[in-house]
């Protein structure tokens, strides 16, 4: 049996001219590749010029200003500082949103590998038996043959219509989307923790109180049963007192339980089990910080939820180009290079060398419209997320001004109750001077009381929820974000230039 020649070898090969005229027809039209994607701006938005709940608690200082890294330093609590760090390594719902960035990544490796050819390598060994009555059958061709062919192949898509460019272009914007999601997941979990925090401690605050109200409660009783025993006093004091260090005993143990569900949550949130997991009563901050609100203007460079919003519209308005360039066919140049024979020890030698190389034109001619859907599909796409970008940035600027409207509400607040609370004192103290004189009966000893316990929870109320409000303050204004965060992703870096149109 003689051994057929590979069909793809040819004897008669194209000359050199022919294949250099080729390539430099190649050369011309990648070199005039244009984008179909529209121009891109970030969608619309009237900013105001000053934030609106302006007061004497805001701060005047420019948003760059502001804590970078850990801003929950400004509290100076390094038990908050250690919660924190743990956090960052073990929350699950952070993790999540990792998982979600690194998926992101991929995409956009993904389909920034089409930039460069692909290569394949190829080993085949088989053996075939064709039909006997096959139409067009030659008698001199063999029915059982063998076909061997090792090599490899190499495909390669010009980019004529900015197809490859903006799928690149895109799945860059959503890996930036994916790694400010991730930042807005750090910064509510960092907001939420320290605001858990915050509430426990003020929880101990109010524990505190009420231990020492409760202790102060029963010197009163054991005032009243010495005054009763004495006849100085009737049992209806005794019982008031009685009630009164009841009550306060009963609130005590409301707030022990209020706590132990905030424990719990911190739990949660630091990633450790709540049966593994607590925290010693301790004093909490004792400063309520001023964390500068910035400018209105810096709002959008400072919110990492308001540049994923922008990063998902630029890639909405890329994957309007990939829709368009769809209607004009997509030339590829494919080659192969290998060795092919029907069998024996001669696979790797000269006469059994075997190639092509050519481009391919493919495009649709008849579709029902279905390529016009598809453009009508990423307009309305990019509708859409601009709408979304204008809906981040109207809730943004909510967001705060609904803090410093708080924090400054809560600052005026604060002189009105620290008055109340000095009154109330005074009002005690006098009180139970004119009881132990016999000046007036114990119920004015209880109202007086009730009314100091009162405007004292009122006080460590609003202290903590004035640290509250700078929580949410410093989280709606980006806490220590800034854009720059986002990656670069430099070997993509050359898809937003702006595009030649044909």
């Amino acid at each position: 049996m003689g051994r057929a020649r590979a069909p793809q070898a040819s004897r008669s090969r194209p000359s050199r001219a022919r294949v250099k005229g080729g390539l430099a027809a190649l050369s011309a039209l990648f070199l005039g590749a244009c984008s179909f994607a529209p121009p891109y701006q970030p969608p619309a938005m009237t900013l105001p010029a000053a934030y609106k709940e302006t007061g004497p608690w805001s701060a005047a200082a420019p948003a760059d200003a502001a804590p970078r890294g850990p801003w929950w330093g400004i509290f100076k609590d390094p038990a908050l500082d250690a919660l924190e760090a743990e956090a960052d390594k073990a929350n699950p719902t952070l993790l999540a949103a990792l998982a979600a960035y690194d998926q992101a990544r991929a995409a956009a490796a993904a389909a920034q590998s089409a930039l460069v050819p692909t290569l394949f390598g190829v080993d085949s060994e088989t053996y075939n038996q064709q039909s006997a009555e096959r139409p067009l059958r030659s008698l001199n061709q063999p029915n059982d043959y063998a076909n061997n062919f090792i090599g490899a192949s190499v495909g390669y898509e010009f980019d004529f219509w900015g197809r490859v460019r903006n799928l690149v272009a895109a799945g860059r914007a959503q890996a930036q989307a994916g790694a400010a999601d991730l930042a807005t997941a750090r910064l509510s979990l960092e907001a939420e923790l320290a605001s858990t925090y915050l509430s426990l401690r003020g929880l101990d605050a109010q524990g505190a109180l009420l231990q020492r109200t409760v202790e102060a409660y029963d010197r009163a009783l054991a005032l009243t049963r010495v005054r009763h025993l004495g006849g100085a006093s009737s049992g209806l004091d005794e019982e008031r007192a009685r009630a009164q260090l009841a009550n306060a005993k009963a609130q005590l143990e409301d707030v022990k339980a209020a706590r132990a569900l905030l424990e719990h949550a911190l739990a949660a949130l630091v990633g450790t089990p709540a049966s593994l997991f607590s925290l010693p009563p301790g004093p909490g901050p004792v400063l309520v910080p001023d964390p500068p609100s910035g400018l209105a203007s810096d709002l959008l460079q400072r919110r990492p939820d308001v540049a994923a919003a922008e990063r998902r519209a630029f890639a909405a308005n890329r994957l309007i180009g990939v829709a368009k360039a769809a209607y004009f066919p997509q030339v590829t140049l494919n080659a192969q290079f290998g060795f092919q024979n029907t069998g024996g020890n001669t696979l790797l030698t000269a006469p059994d060398t075997a190639w092509t190389l050519g481009p391919q034109l493919a495009g649709t001619l008849l579709d029902g419209g279905l390529l016009k859907a598809g453009v009508a599909s990423a307009r309305a796409r990019f509708q859409g997320a601009s709408a979304d970008y204008r809906k981040t940035v109207l809730t943004a600027f909510q967001e705060v001004e609904d803090a410093l409207a708080l924090a400054n509400r809560y600052s005026e607040e604060a002189q009105a109750t620290e008055a109340a609370v000095n009154a109330a004192d005074a009002t005690t103290r006098l009180s139970l001077i004119r009881y132990r004189e016999g000046a007036t009966n114990y119920l004015d000893v209880v109202t007086a009381q009730t009314a100091q316990l009162q405007n004292q929870e009122i006080a460590l109320n609003l202290e903590t929820r004035r640290q509250l409000a700078s929580v949410a303050l410093i989280k709606a204004i980006g806490g220590g974000w800034t854009r720059d965060a986002l990656p670069s992703l430099r070997k993509a870096a050359a898809v937003e230039q702006k595009p030649r149109t044909p």
